[in-house]
């Protein structure tokens, strides 16, 4: 069976993280799948939304610990691990498509991480999240680059240096997701979320999203540069003047996606 699912209802797609009796815990051959689905995702012109989740009582436990303790590994194994993951996290902030967590049960360390990588996440009422890592004696160093980015130092560094579980309501409060649904509405509200952002243009997906992560680190003045030159070429594309022709026309738009 596939360490992670892949399939397509009409304009979103779904990664299903399907290795439950461990947790789906980010094993080299799951992130070496995911990374496969993820460069196809990519490349597909239908998609215009993605989402990930998984199958089992939890999202994902973080690393897979079998992999990385009691065998004699030496440092190229462990460079192995954290570079193949690390370009896997990087290559959802690089997908032309915003890219949903859809998370239930547990996320903690890489779990938790991949998360923070996701554009936007949305949680079960019971879902937990933690970087425990420091309470084994492996402080979660990848994991904080995209926690750190998206909830702030302080709340980074507590969720670090004392592993603990943060629940999703207060998940929500530090900004780690979006929304926070009954277990019995995830799964539909997950759907009507994606479905909602695919009715926008997939050219002006994917440009809102890049200019996003190229302003968001810049200082207030160079951020301005860059994003008036980003509404200049914006607005010469061909969905921005349909779009705005819709709207004086009151009308829906047809998008080109381009």
């Amino acid at each position: 069976m596939e360490p992670v699912l892949f399939e397509k209802k009409e304009s979103v797609g779904w990664l299903t993280l399907n290795r439950p009796e461990s947790r789906n815990a980010l094993s080299l051959e799951l992130m070496d799948d995911m990374q496969k689905k993820l460069n196809l995702v990519a490349e597909d012109p239908d998609i215009r939304v993605l989402v990930i989740r998984a199958n089992g009582p939890v999202f994902c436990a973080g690393h897979n610990i079998k992999e990385m303790a009691g065998k004699d590994y030496d440092i190229h194994h462990f460079r192995k691990v954290f570079s193949v993951c690390s370009d896997m996290m990087q290559t959802l902030h690089l997908l032309p498509q915003p890219v949903i967590a859809q998370i239930h049960g547990i996320a903690t360390a890489g779990g938790c991480q991949l998360v923070a990588a996701c554009d936007l996440a949305i949680a079960e009422t019971g879902a937990r999240f933690a970087t425990p890592g420091v309470k084994i004696g492996l402080f979660c160093s990848t994991p904080m680059v995209p926690l750190s980015r998206v909830i702030g130092r302080r709340q980074a560094l507590e969720m670090l240096l004392t592993g603990r579980f943060v629940p999703a309501e207060e998940a929500k409060q530090f900004g780690l997701v979006n929304r926070v649904v009954e277990p019995d509405r995830l799964a539909e509200e997950t759907e009507n979320w994606a479905g909602e952002l695919a009715q926008s243009s997939s050219f002006t997906l994917a440009f809102g999203k890049k200019a996003f992560y190229n302003q968001i680190d810049r200082d207030e003045s160079s951020a301005y540069d860059y994003a008036k030159e980003a509404m200049v070429i914006n607005c010469l594309a061909e969905d921005a003047q349909e779009g705005m022709r819709a709207f004086l026309e009151k009308r829906k738009p047809e998008w080109k996606d381009r």
